[in-house]
């Protein structure tokens, strides 16, 4: 019996199994392809398991699309959080998003565009709890940007009656715009003229007393 259960293990986890370098390639698929667009067998031949590895270690296709998210978050989607808090001023801080947005979007070693802002838009009805998922991320980097825009209001950066969520909103859509541009095609040189045309509707600074 014991003989039996090793030969089970050893068909459904293959020997060297790495989660962590599996999870990378399902990512990099999950981003090119969509949730949808990709399949279980897709993902099991790209990340070198079998689909009992697959379910054994991330419980479904939806908890590895999760963690695949995640893992985007703390890589190449990283940029948008550290520019928001790295930068002096909230200007500073959405001119330097706008700028990585158009380098991140067109690094050609990776898929196009932002694997979040545009991510499951539209679905059928048994997804809907990804598409939920995903809508949450979204609406969390308005919130942070509200935010950022928001102190920056405080500080005087900005016009006292500036609408922080209505400018958040605007800037968010144009990094949208972005990604789904370079999803079609765009080059650099195309979104950073996005990105200058975007930051010059910036609100001015108040004037002197």
């Amino acid at each position: 019996m014991e003989k039996t259960g090793h030969s089970r293990r050893a068909r459904g986890r293959p020997p060297g199994f790495d989660r962590a370098a599996a999870l990378e390639r399902a990512l990099a698929l999950f981003w090119e392809r969509g949730y949808e667009g990709t399949s279980v067998a897709e993902l099991v031949e790209a990340m070198g398991i079998t689909p009992p590895s697959l379910y054994g270690a991330f419980g479904s296709k939806e908890g590895l699309y999760r963690e695949a998210l995640a893992l985007y978050g703390e890589g190449p989607g990283r940029f948008g959080p550290r520019a928001l808090a790295e930068e002096p001023t909230a200007r500073a801080a959405v001119a330097r998003l706008l700028r990585e947005a158009a380098e991140v979007f067109t690094d050609r070693s990776r898929p196009g565009g932002c694997m979040i802002s545009t991510a499951v838009l539209s679905c059928a009805p048994e997804h809907r709890a990804v598409a939920e998922a995903v809508a949450g991320m979204r609406a969390a980097a308005t919130d942070a940007l509200a935010e950022r825009i928001g102190r920056g209001i405080a500080a005087g950066e900005l016009p006292e009656g500036t609408d922080a969520r209505a400018l958040a909103r605007f800037y968010g859509a144009v990094i949208q715009g972005m990604s789904v541009q370079a999803r079609d095609g765009a080059d650099h040189d195309a979104l950073a003229a996005i990105a200058r045309t975007a930051l010059a509707a910036w609100p001015s600074p108040p004037g002197p007393e």
